[in-house]
Order: structure tokens, then sequence, then C-alpha cells
């Protein structure tokens, strides 16, 4: 299957390895930095790959089946459609789209053109977040009372100048657009994604040089019954300390941790299924790095689908509703009050300004 990437910056090397590791015919890349290029050629041992700095004529002269799109957020909905047009099946790096309008026209576009669309979520495909998942399904939790999502990272200067588009309104987002909406995502899928209210708040308290927030607070009322919570930062000192989510139910207590959701820390379920030690073990990964080893089995997944003609496992649909509240946690922070979902319209840039006053 012929497969092209997209955008060569930080998170690359995940999308090369894992094109790799499913033994894609990689054919192209495209950056509008050719020293990044050159720079992941060298890494990679990707001598043979074309390199293009205009991704409209590498769709044209290379007709690539599967193309990864891992460029500035600001910048996926407009190369998704141009990709869909071209009649290529899509993995769009998180998060899929900086509003709901074009979120809602990737999956339009995606379904009419009849091509597979993924949100890159790769931490769905944790050994940690399939075990619990399939605890999820089974029933073992009874009845989901609540849960938390807990990203406390470090971001310093040194990042954020890395490239000028992140923690800008129009490209990116802060903290929880960028760094948290994995586990943002995690969080409304495990709850039951139906939202009925959100309440946020934003701040950003140690990043002056960016424009959106470095902290982020969130409750969540679901349409289920269940609660949720969201604490997300870029703010700890002076480095990543933990990224975890915790799922109490009624006959169960779970919480995933370490460095990307990627160990299972508790493990308790009244039906005694399992040995909760042994569990610990078996489904705990030590990466290295936040990024976990999600890629590769998502790669699998889309390369499945493809040839199946099925949906992959993470649609565009739940690239949106990751998408979405995030938004509405932007949305109620910035207006003072509660915001019921789902969301007509929003985007970043809506929230342009926002913390102008601080500086």
């Amino acid at each position: 299957m012929k497969y092209a990437l997209i955008g060569c910056g930080r998170i690359s090397p995940n999308h090369i390895e894992a094109a790799r590791n499913n033994h894609l015919e990689f054919v192209a890349m495209c950056d509008i930095s050719t020293e990044a290029m050159t720079e992941k050629a060298v890494r990679f041992g990707l001598g043979n790959v074309t390199q293009y700095t205009d991704y409209r004529e590498m769709l044209e002269k290379e007709r690539p089946k599967l193309v990864a799109i891992a460029t500035e957020s600001g910048k996926h909905a407009a190369i998704a459609l141009d990709c869909i047009a071209a009649g290529c099946n899509l993995i769009i790096e998180k998060p899929i789209a900086l509003s709901i309008a074009d979120a809602d026209a990737i999956i339009r576009a995606g379904r009419e053109a009849g091509v597979v669309v993924c949100a890159n979520h790769q931490n769905r495909f944790n050994k940690s977040i399939q075990k619990i998942r399939d605890a999820l399904e089974s029933g073992r939790f009874g009845k989901m009372f609540y849960g938390t999502a807990h990203i406390r990272w470090c971001r310093n200067r040194e990042y954020y100048s890395g490239a000028a588009w992140r923690g800008t309104w129009e490209q990116d987002g802060g903290a929880l657009m960028n760094q948290c909406i994995h586990n943002i995502d995690l969080l409304r899928w495990m709850m039951g994604n139906e939202i009925e209210m959100v309440v946020g708040m934003t701040d950003r308290l140690n990043h002056e040089y960016i424009e959106a927030e470095d902290l982020g607070i969130a409750l969540i009322k679901f349409k289920n019954g269940s609660y949720g919570v969201i604490e997300g930062t870029t703010d700890i000192y002076d480095k990543n300390l933990e990224e975890t989510l915790y799922l109490f139910g009624q006959k169960g207590t779970v919480k995933a941790g370490g460095v990307s959701v990627n160990k299972i820390e508790e493990w308790n379920f009244s039906d005694l299924l399992d040995d909760p030690e042994r569990v610990k073990t078996e489904f705990g990964e030590n990466p290295p790095n936040v990024y976990g080893f999600g890629h590769t089995p998502l790669y699998a997944d889309v390369i499945d689908a493809i040839s199946s003609h099925r949906d992959p496992y993470v649609t565009a649909e739940d690239g949106k509703r990751a998408l979405e509240l995030v938004l509405a946690i932007y949305k109620s922070a910035a207006e003072g009050q509660p915001v019921k979902l789902p969301l007509e319209s929003c985007h970043t840039i809506d929230f342009k300004g926002r913390f102008d006053e601080k500086n």
C-alpha cells in the first residue's frame, strides 16, 4: 500500500516507525522545511523516499493510498480535504481540526468519498487502555459514577520557541488542545461519549510568551448520569509528572497511570475474575516518551479497515468528539457559565485575545 507522510516535525518519527512496522510502501514525505525532511531521511534511512515541499504536487505525482497528516494543527483540515479529494485514506494527528465546522467538513467529505479517515488518538491502543475498555464493555464496572483525567506535564520556553505555531489560537490552542486531548478523548470515550453540560476554567499562569492557556480544569455531566473531571497543565516543574485516568463504578475501581496512561496502577473489581497484580504486570508498558507505542497498532487497524471496507477503530467522529469537548471547556471558561452540548459552532480563534490582559 503506497504511503506518504505530510509533516516531518516532532511526532513524525512515530509515524515513520509505524509505517515501517506495518510494511507500507513509503513513497513520499512532505514538509515546508527541507532540513526537517533531510534529517528524517538520514536518521531513518529513507533515501528512496521522494521529498516534496508542496503536498498537492506530491498527491498528484505519487497517488498514495494512505496519507498521514502530522503538520501544525491549524493546517490539518485544509490538507485533509485536499487529500480526500485526491482519493486518499487518512490518518490525521490530533486534534482532527480546530473548529467544529472543519471537523464536520472532514467527516462529510470522507463519507462521500468512501475513504477511511482515522483520528490519531493512539493511546486507545495502549495495552492498559484496551484491558480497561474490555472490562467496561463486559459490564464489570456496573453503573459508572465518575471518571477523572489528569495531565501534569512540563513544557518550557524551548519547546514553544521550537515552532512558532505552538500555543497560538490560530494554529494550535493551549495545553488542553495540544498536550491533554489524548486523555480527554479517553475520558469521554470511557464515560459514554454523550455529554449534557461542561463547566470549565482556563488560565495562562506561567507562559506569558504564548497566546493560549497552560492550565485547564473542567467538570462534565454526561447524559448517562455519570460525571467527569479534567485537570490539564504544562506548568509542572521541572519535567513531566504523570498522565492518569481514573474510572469509578459501582463494582470497580481502576487507575491507569505512567507517562501516558500506559500502566495499570489500580485494578479492583467485585467479581474477582483476575489477579490485580498479574493484570498490572501483564498490561503495563514503559514507553520511551509520552507518545507511547500506540501508533503501530493504530496503523495496523487503519490498513485493515481500508482492506476490509470498514470504519477504523478511531473514527473522524471520535476526533470531533475530543475536539468538541476541548472547545466546550474554552467556551465555558471564556463566558463564565456552563455550556450545553452539542456545540453547533466553535473555533479556537474565537478565543483570540483571551489572555492579552495578562501581558
